[in-house]
């Protein structure tokens, strides 16, 4: 018989019971401090819950960049011996029907080139409206790459240019 847990235990769950009980010990601080000292006591509970709250969110952002660079990093892993391109598992011929395969190959010859399955993922960002602005930024592609996959897949799709 399978045990279904009502609130399961997460990482996040964790992080909020821990956040509501810091909350509550401060609030009793602050009630229970003699009055001279109550001001003080909240001016150094709110900077060290601002200082906690601006290191999380640094924290948390540098592990979501860290995360993208390591996906990248292994989307864009070719030339290596024994390395194949399993691009084919992630993109249909037809969603990739009309990509500028002559136009990149010379991008893809070059040293230090990005890897096929980035730019058949620059591709799909293309198809969906993407500006070449946010493909390059995000995929770490040369601007001008992302200027001729977006154009090819406006031309492909019949888009108009956004604005």
């Amino acid at each position: 018989m399978t045990r279904t847990v009502l609130f399961p235990r997460t990482g996040r769950g964790a992080a909020l019971c821990g956040v509501l009980l810091l909350i509550t010990a401060e609030g009793l601080a602050v009630g229970l401090a003699p009055h001279p000292l109550r001001l003080f006591l909240s001016g150094a509970l709110v900077g060290a819950s601002v200082a906690g709250l601006l290191l999380a969110l640094l924290l948390a952002g540098s592990r979501r960049r860290a995360g993208t660079a390591a996906l990248l990093r292994g989307a864009g892993a070719t030339g290596e011996a024994g390395a194949a391109d399993d691009s084919t598992q992630w993109f249909s011929a037809r969603s990739l029907d009309g990509f500028p395969m002559e136009q990149v190959r010379p991008l893809l010859l070059s040293p230090g080139a990005p890897g096929l399955s980035r730019l058949y993922t620059a591709w799909m960002f293309a198809t969906q409206g993407q500006d070449p602005r946010w493909i390059a930024r995000h995929l770490e592609l040369p601007a001008r790459t992302a200027r001729l996959l977006v154009t090819a897949a406006r031309r492909h799709t019949g888009a108009a240019p956004a604005r």
